[in-house]
């Protein structure tokens, strides 16, 4: 590689995990015992200013070893590659990841491989902001439309999306941004919770915290649903009567049915009202998609957070499969791939809501959506950003939720920098947490030996 100054130096990798499916925080109908983790990556340079681009995708426990391996395979890409460069173009390393035809092979563009790439490209985006001294939201809103649009891989959505639609929608985006800016640092961007609704939570804990969010400020609230019909239906009547009519009240499925039992499930809902059925199927089928949306209206269907790439959005959205989009920070190759993903809802008009909750996933796709608000489609009409209320404080930047709203963030960067004294504790298995879970562990079964 050419070029003067500084360069990457190093790529660290962690296998993070959190023992959340000890108080069943996650759990839903497909996933009952999620430990909620983070193939974790940090970008080291030896520029003066000592910056460092973190990174991470979402996993839900054992698995977690073999997306840090996917990422320590993109090590050769990065290690060398100059830093100015780098952030002054991240589309090139994105396309230098997702172009390496060996690892491409193991998708191409989906699955743990494609994962690894979107942790390493948003480690690549956080240097960048943190070296131009902005919030990612804030870093997009700046950018010059070209510069936006040469970030986006218009190959295979180029027949509903160009390179000069693309252009259109951000210079459009442009007109009125600095009072959108004003507003969303005035009244941060709405969102919604699902930390009342959990499939372990019993009947007492739901009704409490959903008239816990309701206080809050939040306006919706998510249940999971999937694993037994009279028990859902059970639960969405204590939720409703907790709430009230006013209150909108999602349902997530979490990719639980076929499409028959999709459609008479959320219909045997439809007496309190569910204002979107989630992943009712799988994220992968396009036409059931759409079937049961025509099935269940008015109630709406929203997926996205397993979707493995913008192709497959594209399809949801011109197959008319989809009234709610949900954008993953941390599944599909980066923010380059969301960039290409919003314009392309923002084309069709479907309103993006983000799954978010996790591990820092709220902190990253806040970002996301902040953007969308200011330099692309400038409302933030039926559109919320999923909060879940945990994990938060094991970053440096975390998410700020007031009144049900998301504020705006104001450290540079992608807030994706976890504090080192989690990162020392909760590393897999040789953190302080996991060695003496262990030991315990270990204890427990000599004593019940002897």
């Amino acid at each position: 590689m050419t070029g003067a100054g500084p360069r990457i130096t190093a790529v660290d990798t962690y296998d993070i995990r959190f023992p959340t499916s000890r108080e069943l925080d996650g759990s839903d109908a497909m996933n009952p015992d999620p430990d909620y983790s983070a193939a974790y990556v940090v970008l080291r340079t030896d520029a003066a200013d000592g910056h460092e681009g973190h990174g991470f995708t979402f996993t839900i426990g054992r698995g977690n070893d073999v997306q840090v391996a996917a990422v320590e395979a993109l090590r050769p890409h990065l290690v060398g590659r100059p830093a100015d460069a780098l952030c002054a173009d991240p589309g090139t390393l994105a396309r230098d990841l997702t172009g390496d035809s060996q690892l491409r092979w193991l998708g191409p563009e989906k699955g743990v491989m494609h994962m690894a790439i979107g942790a390493v490209v948003n480690a690549a985006w956080d240097l960048a902001a943190k070296r131009a001294g902005k919030p990612l939201w804030k870093f997009l809103a700046d950018a010059e439309p070209e510069w936006l649009v040469s970030q986006v891989d218009f190959r295979y959505i180029a027949d509903v999306l160009s390179a000069e639609d693309a252009l259109g929608l951000l210079r459009r985006g442009r007109g009125g941004r600095g009072e959108r800016e004003a507003l969303l640092r005035a009244d941060g961007y709405p969102g919604y919770t699902t930390s009342p609704g959990w499939l372990g939570h019993s009947d007492e804990k739901l009704t409490r915290l959903a008239r816990e969010a309701v206080a809050d400020g939040f306006t919706q609230i998510k249940l999971k649903v999937g694993a037994d019909l009279a028990d859902d239906v059970r639960r969405m009547r204590a939720a409703r009567a907790a709430v009230g009519p006013g209150i909108r009240i999602a349902v997530d499925a979490n990719q639980r049915w076929n499409i028959g039992e999709a459609v008479e499930w959320t219909r045997a809902l439809a007496e309190f009202d569910p204002y979107w059925i989630e992943e009712p199927t799988s994220p992968d089928d396009i036409l059931g998609h759409a079937e049961i949306r025509r099935a269940v209206a008015p109630v709406r269907v929203a997926t996205g957070e397993h979707v493995q790439n913008r192709i497959v959005f594209k399809q949801l959205l011109q197959a008319g499969a989809v009234d709610v989009l949900q954008i993953d920070a941390a599944r599909v190759g980066g923010v380059n791939e969301n960039l290409a993903i919003l314009l392309l809802a923002a084309a069709f008009g479907v309103p993006v809501c983000p799954h978010a909750g996790g591990v820092g996933l709220c902190e990253l796709v806040q970002h996301l959506s902040m953007f969308d608000y200011v330099a692309l489609t400038g409302t933030t009409e039926n559109r919320v950003i999923e909060y879940v209320d945990h994990l938060h404080e094991h970053f440096t930047d975390p998410v700020v939720v007031r009144g049900g709203r998301y504020a705006a963030p104001d450290a540079p960067g992608f807030s994706a920098t976890m504090r080192p004294e989690s990162i020392a504790e909760f590393t897999y298995p040789g953190g302080s947490f996991w060695a003496a879970d262990a030991a315990v562990a270990a204890a427990a079964a000599e004593e019940a030996a002897v």
